[in-house]
């Protein structure tokens, strides 16, 4: 008996050669094969001569009025000539280097020709010549170098012809009625073979809803199978044995600060490893927020890391939370890359009797020889900078570590429901009072001297600036500033007043350290850098950011450089240079000027570059989607999110007689998909 999710190996025409092609356009079973849609279609309905525009892609539909003639021109070029009778009008009509059509035309015959517009000379050039009027829309898919359209089209056709019998609906019923999707079926056959533009669009509509709604059922099950009870995930401390510590804060936690404190809390008190991303702009205070889970932590007789992306700001975490934890009994250590051997060899016995109850540091934390006596809380900083494997590894060194991951990069809705969609997520979305917001103007390269005058003032007041340059060296591909050549221009312009310093990505990591305490002690007053000081770097004195080629960077990534300014309790600027040479660069450079709110910014970042380019093609975190755009589509989007979550809440939703097909589905998808 035929089954849907039959393997598109079944199928007549495909051995294992074309099976393997068509794995690489993730097609694997007949129903991978069907749900693979178009992403257009071309329209082969035939216009009137009124409608038409210069230059557009048309169809006409008229009668031969004269003999197609075939003249000769220049080397091996031809074109075929006749006259199409259109509505009492005569179009001429031109073909190119295809006089094999001569054949195929009579004087008299009805002909649909597709083909450019002309409207000056009412004329069409023609593309392709139209026998069968009954094909109106021809499908245009994604495809391969192994798979053609030709082939591929045939496949479908042969696909739908053998198993339409058999096509069954995987979204539960009251789902479908709740949200008005049409029938699977229905949906298969207006996508691939329409009957007109008001049928794809109904069923493109379901379409996306079904796609979203399967792969947010696979992200709930992979988050209900990581909440299996573990009794040694548990941390008891709770709010009110934490309150002597927060009362004795010289700051009152924020509304929003201490709403995520409970979530976190909340957590860690049920025996179930967390997995919780905290997310929050710049200076919104995480770093408190992680202080509190990990001194609960701690209270409880557990052990906690920190795990910082780079040294410099391991340093920093672990110098700000000793400060936090003064007059507490938490024993803090740093443990990197540059901590010596013989500092290894009395730390690391100390770490596994439990004698250390916060270890801070890179990624030294998980390495082999690094043993814990009983790791409970693993909190990421950036977490985006480490690897699926990285943060697994972290989390495998206790027997049930509750994990808080955290970024400073506002993430907008469309991540956090996909690429984050396994994980619970917090949201510090207030600032500490006192803040003032730093002011941001754009300028062209040509008002450099207005800059620079700006910067000598404020260095003056005695306070610091930063100077960002998008490349180390010069290029010859792009034509961008180099930290080299800024670094030597700064030197000249304020050299005599002021220290000017230097970091970047290539400097060994004595030196950049050297260098960053020099900027934080105030013997250096201009810091002339690369993007290795966009996370972490915090230096209350500095008031002024100055980004070079602005334009070259994304807008998240402007916005965490600017967040290095405004740390302190006077008025900070960041000012942007830039020419950019198209309108997406103006859009962004007006963005940015306009606003500080982080996470609208990161959502004009996703919808003017797209998640690969954010996060890098494989590191994206976005599965592509076929029909759904997780960007325009996000209200979709989070309507499957909901309802998945409503279907994998009930423990039973896999007895569901309505629920067989999903499950069936799901089961094939989980055998063709990895997740980690």
């Amino acid at each position: 008996m035929k089954n849907i999710l039959d393997p598109v190996g079944t199928l007549k025409g495909v051995g294992p050669k074309k099976q393997v092609a068509l794995a690489d356009l993730s097609i694997h079973t007949v129903f991978d094969l069907l749900t693979y849609f178009p992403f257009r279609y071309e329209d082969f309905r035939s216009q009137a001569l009124t409608d038409l525009q210069d230059q557009q892609l048309v169809t006409l539909k008229g009668t031969v009025a004269t003999e197609p003639v075939v003249n000769y021109f220049g080397r091996r070029k031809n074109r075929l000539v006749l006259r199409l009778m259109v509505d009492n009008d005569v179009v001429p009509v031109t073909f190119f280097n295809q006089p094999w059509l001569k054949k195929q035309v009579e004087v008299g015959q009805t002909l649909l020709v597709h083909g450019k517009f002309d409207a000056s000379k009412k004329s069409l050039t023609g593309i392709k010549l139209l026998t069968d009027e009954h094909h109106q829309f021809n499908s245009i898919y994604s495809v391969n170098h192994q798979i053609t359209q030709k082939t591929l089209q045939a496949l479908i056709k042969q696909a739908y012809s053998e198993y339409q019998a058999v096509i069954e609906d995987f979204v539960p019923s009251w789902i479908r009625t709740k949200f008005r999707l049409e029938p699977l079926k229905t949906v298969i056959k207006e996508m691939h073979f329409p009957s007109n533009p008001q049928s794809v669009k109904l069923a493109r509509r379901t379409a996306k809803f079904n796609e979203f709604f399967l792969f947010q059922m696979q992200l709930q099950t992979l988050k209900r199978r990581q909440q299996q009870p573990e009794p040694k995930a548990q941390i008891k401390a709770d709010k009110l044995t934490l309150k002597p510590f927060i009362e004795q804060l010289p700051y009152q936690l924020t509304d929003a600060q201490d709403r995520v404190v409970n979530e976190i809390l909340t957590d860690l008190q049920r025996p179930v490893p967390m997995n919780r991303l905290l997310q929050g702009d710049v200076g919104s205070g995480k770093t408190i927020v992680a202080a509190l889970a990990i001194l609960a932590t701690v209270l409880s007789d557990q052990q906690a890391v920190l795990l910082a992306p780079t040294e410099i700001l391991a340093e920093q975490h672990a110098n700000s939370l000793a400060q936090l934890f003064a007059g507490t009994n938490v024993n803090i250590a740093l443990l990197t890359g540059a901590t010596s051997a013989k500092a290894r060899r009395t730390l690391l016995p100390r770490i596994k009797a439990g004698q250390i109850d916060l270890v801070v540091g890179t990624h030294a934390l998980f390495q082999p020889s690094v043993k814990y006596h009983h790791l409970g809380l693993a909190v990421i900083d950036e977490q985006h900078r480490f690897g699926v494997n990285q943060r697994k590894q972290m989390r495998e060194k206790g027997p049930a570590t509750n994990v808080l991951s955290m970024t400073a990069t506002p993430i907008p809705r469309t991540l956090s429901i996909t690429a984050y969609g396994e994980m619970d997520v917090s949201v510090i979305d207030e600032l500490p009072g006192g803040r003032k917001p730093i002011k941001t103007t754009w300028i062209k390269s040509s008002q450099e001297e207005t800059m620079m005058r700006f910067v000598r003032k404020h260095l003056h007041n005695g306070e610091q600036a930063y100077v960002v340059v998008p490349l180390i060296d010069e290029s010859d591909a792009v034509e961008m500033r180099n930290v080299m050549m800024t670094y030597s221009h700064f030197q000249e312009q304020l050299g005599h007043d002021f220290h000017v310093g230097l970091l970047h990505g290539q400097m060994n990591e004595a030196d950049k350290n050297q260098v960053m305490d020099d900027f934080k002690h105030n013997r250096t007053q201009v810091l002339v850098s690369t993007t290795v000081i966009e996370v972490g770097v915090d230096v209350s004195n500095a008031s002024v950011m100055v980004i070079y080629d602005a334009d070259h960077f994304g807008l998240a990534q402007l916005h965490q450089l600017r967040g290095r300014v405004g740390r302190g309790a006077q008025q900070s600027y960041c000012i942007l240079i830039a020419d950019p040479k198209n309108k997406v660069g103006v859009q962004r450079m007006n963005v940015m000027s306009t606003s500080t709110d982080g996470f609208f910014i990161s959502q004009k970042d996703l919808e003017l570059r797209g998640p690969g380019d954010i996060l890098g093609k494989q590191q994206s975190g976005i599965p592509s989607f076929n029909v759904g755009d997780p960007i325009s589509d996000v209200n979709v989007l989070s309507a499957a999110q909901e309802v998945a979550k409503m279907v994998t809440d009930n423990p039973e939703w896999m007895q569901d007689p309505d629920n067989q097909n999903l499950v069936r589905q799901l089961q094939t998808l989980n055998n063709n998909t990895s997740f980690d």
